[in-house]
């Protein structure tokens, strides 16, 4: 093989794997026969996960140990298992111990790494050393020294930016300039992709139909957020129970815990619709038996409609007055004029549609009084049938029942 093959070959690599430690890994392959050199990528197994530790295999006479520091989330949560494939970067060897770090910025891969750190996009360690205008001052590996904007060292404002200094984080390069001179970092790029590593895992997990667990994070006008685990869905107002209410307020508080239903996923455009209602119990499966036909219930006024009045009985179902039955026989052009919303009313069943979930009703003094109306009259009947001839006039028997009703 020609030295010309060995550049077109070396240059194929750096456009299949896009980073210079790739290319240094094959170098050092072919000249040290198999043997690694600081700073190299390799790809290795996760053999078992310790307490301080992450054991690898990485293919080469003993085992790889990488800091378990390096591998938790922002919850604290380890985020690989044994089986694992994961990408490191050799800094060490001792005793047949291989160390690895899955960051470049520090120990013994040294400031020469920063470079092409930078190029692959790899994350490094730093310190934040001080404050200084527009950012903070961290320190990389060895002098090196660079520049991170407030804006970039956390996914949101840091109320105390003084509690930053001293701690160690991870980083990534964002501009490389005059050989090192002059280098700008942003934690925040690594914090997001967390987030939507996260995001990403929680939607895969979720499915249309499940019964969740959330934290209502927010109240709307139209409904309420929760938060279902790293992602935020929307409970409409509508979904918020079997009653109609005016404010979510009335039933959800912020930093309340709810179980809920994933309704819908819109997987494209980032929305998930939620349930509250269809946790509950369905009251439309016992209304036949809680609200039977020509029952008397106490209700309140839930809301006005130009055909009629919704009441709520019980707190969860509700019933419908017709406006032709609000006038007490009076025609009237708006439920308001008789009544306004939040009134108390007694009200009678009239009849009861549950595939429909409807309930029609009128108001109880009416309804008694149609009642009495008709008892009246068909007691009248009654005596009008048994009476014989010279009883009276039809007047003086109306007044008989009347008074025998009393």
């Amino acid at each position: 093989m020609t030295d010309n093959d060995d550049l077109e070959k070396t240059n194929e690599e750096e456009e299949t794997e896009g980073e210079s430690f790739a290319e240094l890994f094959a170098q050092s392959q072919k000249q040290g026969g198999g043997r690694l050199e600081p700073g190299q990528k390799v790809t290795g197994r996760v053999l078992k996960v310790g307490p301080e530790w992450v054991f690898i295999d990485t293919g080469q006479k003993g085992e790889g140990i990488v800091d378990r520091k390096e591998f938790l989330d922002l919850d604290g949560n380890v985020t690989v298992s044994e089986g694992d494939t994961i990408a490191a970067y050799f800094l060490s060897s001792s005793h047949g111990e291989m160390r690895f770090t899955a960051r470049v910025g520090g120990g013994a891969s040294g400031s020469s790494q920063l470079e092409e750190a930078w190029q692959a996009g790899v994350p490094v360690e730093g310190v934040v050393e001080k404050e200084i205008k527009g950012g903070y001052e961290i320190r990389l590996a060895g002098s090196a020294r660079a520049f991170c904007p407030f804006s970039q060292i956390a996914l949101r404002r840091v109320d105390n930016p003084e509690s930053l200094i001293g701690t160690r984080l991870a980083f990534r390069i964002t501009d490389y300039a005059e050989k090192g001179r002059n280098i700008v970092v942003s934690r925040r790029v690594l914090l997001e992709e967390e987030q939507s590593r996260l995001k990403e895992e929680a939607q895969a997990a979720i499915a249309e139909g499940q019964t969740v667990s959330g934290t209502v994070t927010s109240l709307q006008p139209f409904g309420a957020f929760v938060d279902i685990g790293g992602l935020e869905g929307l409970i409409p107002i509508s979904e918020v129970g079997w009653a109609r209410i005016k404010e979510v307020s009335e039933v959800l508080s912020v930093g309340q815990q709810v179980k809920v239903v994933i309704k819908s996923i819109d997987r494209e455009k980032e929305r998930i619709s939620l349930s509250l209602k269809d946790t509950l119990a369905d009251p439309w499966e016992r209304v036949a038996q809680d609200y039977p036909e020509g029952s008397f219930h106490s209700g309140k006024v839930a809301r006005l409609a130009p055909f009629g009045a919704f009441v709520t009985m019980g707190g969860v179902v509700d019933g419908l007055i017709h406006i032709s039955k609000l006038g007490a026989g009076k025609r009237i052009s708006h439920p308001r004029e008789v009544l306004k919303e939040g009134d108390a009313v007694e009200v009678k069943v009239e009849s009861v549609d549950r595939a429909n979930h409807r309930i029609s009703l009128a108001l109880a003094g009416a309804a008694r009084a149609a009642q009495e109306e008709e008892a009246t009259l068909a007691e009248f009947r009654r005596q009008a049938g048994e009476a014989p001839k010279g009883m009276g006039t039809l007047g003086d028997l109306l007044a008989k029942a009347r008074n025998k009703k009393q």
